[in-house]
């Protein structure tokens, strides 16, 4: 007799900056079909945190990417059918630098490309939850490591 047992599913998002714009994608599936959110899925088994963000950057955006560092958690709920909870991902947050590539929609995201803040801070633009205070941190994260560098 199997026994079903219901936890978060551990998934990771990639934020990648460019020119002082931020890479976002318009997911195709749930949870948050239609909306923009980063790059992300889940994590294979065996597969580090930052290399799961790395590898879903690139399938989903073509983008390729380094990964800098995990900087938060967030929850992703799956609410459809009657209101009920499908599925709860936590989220892990990696900064990710830039290496090469345009992006385009691929895999599981139906269009990519890179959004200024005005783009992204605007109230159409369809925003999964917590992107803009992910953004914002992720933002000054890397402006503390480049002061840091200087």
């Amino acid at each position: 007799m199997s026994i079903f047992v219901q936890r978060p599913i551990p998934a990771t998002i990639g934020v990648v900056f460019k020119d002082g714009r931020v890479l976002l994608v318009r997911r195709a599936n749930p949870p948050d079909a239609g909306q923009w959110g980063f790059p992300g899925g889940k994590i294979n088994w065996g597969e580090t945190i930052e290399t799961a963000a790395v590898r879903e950057i690139f399938e989903e955006t073509g983008i390729t990417a380094k990964a800098k560092r995990v900087f938060t958690a967030v929850d992703c709920f799956d609410i459809r059918k009657r209101n009920r909870l499908e599925q709860h991902f936590i989220l892990l947050a990696v900064l990710c630098e830039w290496v090469s590539g345009e992006p385009a929609g691929s895999d599981d995201a139906l269009e990519a490309g890179w959004f200024s803040e005005e783009a992204w801070a605007q109230a159409s633009l369809a925003l999964s939850l917590n992107v803009p205070e992910v953004i914002r941190m992720a933002r000054r994260i890397a402006a503390e490591e480049s002061a840091g560098n200087s």
